[in-house]
């Protein structure tokens, strides 16, 4: 199979020479191995019972092959991130240790300071190959982006998209193989991943439940509470936070849940902002996949499939495709991705590119195909506030051009969106 190139590959071809050791971190099936396999001369594949065996009985023999070395599923054996932790310190020849994993190994040494992660998500529309990027959001970051360009892609693509996913092993697969693929990407997760995480689910349909719950405020800072309501309709004793902490917490270190953090200003512009995440899958594929959603209910607008506090669930999967382009893409932009809700809920920015300075890009994301006022309401608000300290805004859409507002504001179908 040919190699898709992705975005990450960058970020590696920048940095990983002159850094000793490298962490690529995601989800499982997001393609990490294949990335990682490209850079290595020497292989380590844990998750290969002879491996592991031998990294058990000798967790310093993964530092010995011939450099660059790969250890894949590194977790499975979590000796080994100390023996690169200590190989490090010893040797600070960048471009020695590739490691991947889906998994974060309880009780292991921080890495920080020696071995450097990098999230690796599912696949953008870029990669899939179905747009071509006229929009860069690194020129948005400089103040230096031409804001032009066409795309035919339409509402049912991004329909599609969704259902369809970012994994790529399932990319050329039939529809009825690629929902069937999701489901067993789920169930895997609480079958397997969950005990290999150290936590046996003795109740895999009520998790299944609260995932279902849990995908349904996509794109929500829903509460615990709600959403435990959600997963446990119709009965009467409800499980408590003690009791149901654990789940979210694997679910989080297995990279399935990928939520956005509330941004928290280092100058005090605004007062009493929510602390609340934003709720997201690492991919929209996954929360359709749990809702029973296809691409054709979500552009019929199917009544069935209800709302989040009056929000159409196909708007709050176009915007967690959004987040899942916007979190990739800073990456090389070195950005941190998190979202803006006053206290009272009266202002809300879905998310905020932070540079390390402080300065931001302020974006909403919008199911619509043209910009309107109401739209960018609330990034006007937000320029009121802090000033020059916003550097653009954007609202990212499923029109067919890309513009500059009367407002300023740069619209920007998200086909037409890039690095």
């Amino acid at each position: 199979m040919t190699y898709i190139l992705r975005h990450v590959d960058a970020f590696l071809d920048e940095h990983f020479h002159s850094l000793p050791a490298m962490l690529l971190d995601g989800p499982k099936a997001v393609g990490k191995s294949s990335t990682a396999r490209r850079r290595a001369k020497s292989v380590y594949d844990l998750s290969s019972p002879r491996s592991r065996e031998l990294a058990l009985a000798d967790g310093e023999l993964v530092t010995k092959g011939e450099k660059p070395v790969f250890i894949d599923e590194w977790q499975r054996v979590p000796e080994v991130w100390d023996a690169i932790r200590n190989a490090v310190d010893h040797d600070h020849t960048g471009g020695s240790f590739l490691l991947a994993g889906s998994a974060d190994a309880p009780g292991t040494h921080s890495g920080a300071g020696r071995i450097v992660s990098v999230r690796m998500r599912p696949m953008t529309l870029i990669e899939r190959g179905l747009t071509q990027p006229t929009v860069s959001l690194g020129a948005l970051k400089m103040a230096t982006a031409t804001v032009e360009g066409e795309t035919a892609f339409n509402l049912p693509n991004y329909a599609t998209a969704i259902v369809r996913g970012g994994f790529p092993g399932m990319q050329a697969l039939p529809r009825g193989a690629i929902e069937l693929q999701l489901e067993g990407y789920l169930q895997r997760v609480i079958d397997r991943d969950f005990p290999e995480a150290g936590l046996a689910v003795r109740r895999p349909a009520s998790l299944m439940a609260w995932l279902r719950s849990f995908a349904a405020a996509s794109a929500t800072t829903a509460s615990w509470e709600s959403i435990r309501d959600g997963a446990t309709a119709g009965s009467i004793e409800k499980p408590s936070r003690t009791a149901t902490t654990p789940y979210v917490e694997i679910l989080k270190r297995l990279r399935v849940v990928d939520d956005i953090e509330a941004w928290l200003p280092s100058q005090n512009f605004l007062n009493r902002i929510s602390q609340s995440p934003k709720h997201f899958l690492v991919d929209p594929a996954l929360a359709a996949s749990l809702l029973g959603i296809s691409s054709a209910s979500l552009v019929s607008g199917d009544d069935s499939l209800g709302s989040y506090q009056g929000s159409p669930i196909f708007g709050r999967l176009f915007e967690n495709l959004v987040a899942l382009h916007l979190q990739t893409f800073a990456i090389n932009n070195r950005l941190k991705v998190r979202h803006l809700r006053t206290g009272n809920g009266e202002h809300e920015v879905d998310f905020i590119l932070e540079q390390p300075d402080g300065r931001f890009i302020a974006v909403e994301a919008k199911l619509n195909g043209v910009v309107t006022d109401s739209d960018q309401k609330h990034l006007m608000w937000l320029k009121d506030k802090v000033g020059d300290q916003m550097i653009d805004a954007v609202v990212i859409n499923t029109g067919q051009y890309a513009y500059r507002t009367k407002q300023g504001v740069a619209a920007v179908p998200l086909a037409l969106l890039g690095p």
